[in-house]
């Protein structure tokens, strides 16, 4: 072999890996956008959540005790919602943070308790405002709930891709952080689901 073809052997080798390189690492961008997408939607549904929870606790059909503890969990959700994201936190891949995945769990097992009752349920269900409402509240819980696999889902997929050997080797996630699963209690009560 002559030291052209040689030459020229390196250049196809070197142009193939190179371009495998970009095409995993437009993967795993992708793949990035997705968790990052996946995440702003959750939050939309998380925030959806809460909002029905206080248009439920402020409709006066809960009994005044569980209604301030609704509102109090759902509000502790709001403002840990309102303020705004420092720059670049917002296309961060580090899941809801600890206290925002806290505040979600507060208010699952609170609302869990205010309407854990199957009987209290058919009750509210039964008044005017209160089939509508509490219609809201199961939407908006069973989205947040596919929201929050869907991100999981993203996130596992881009943890996947980020350990091959390859990715690993060439470097090809960049500065990029390790995606965060999101991990809170999102249980619905079983007479919730109902109706």
């Amino acid at each position: 072999m002559t030291w052209s073809e040689l030459a020229l052997l390196v250049v196809v080798v070197a142009a193939v890996v190179v371009w495998l390189a970009w095409i995993s690492a437009s993967r795993l961008d992708r793949l990035h956008r997705k968790v990052v997408a996946s995440r702003i939607a959750l939050q939309a549904q998380l925030a959806r959540r809460a909002g029905a929870a206080i248009d439920l606790a402020s409709s006066g059909l809960l009994d005044p005790a569980g209604a301030v503890l609704v509102a109090d969990a759902a509000f502790a959700v709001v403002e840990d919602v309102v303020p705004p994201a420092p720059p670049g936190r917002e296309l961060a891949l580090d899941g809801l943070g600890v206290g925002r995945e806290r505040a979600e769990s507060e208010l699952s097992s609170t609302l869990r308790s205010a309407l854990g009752d199957d009987e209290f349920l058919r009750d509210l269900r039964a008044e005017p405002p209160g089939d509508e409402l509490v219609g809201q509240l199961a939407a908006a819980w069973y989205r947040a709930q596919l929201a929050r696999r869907f991100h999981n889902e993203a996130v596992a997929q881009a943890r996947r891709a980020r350990r091959t050997w390859y990715v690993r080797l060439l470097r090809l996630s960049g500065h990029a952080a390790l995606p965060h699963t999101v991990e809170l209690d999102d249980q619905m009560p079983e007479g919730l689901t109902e109706g």
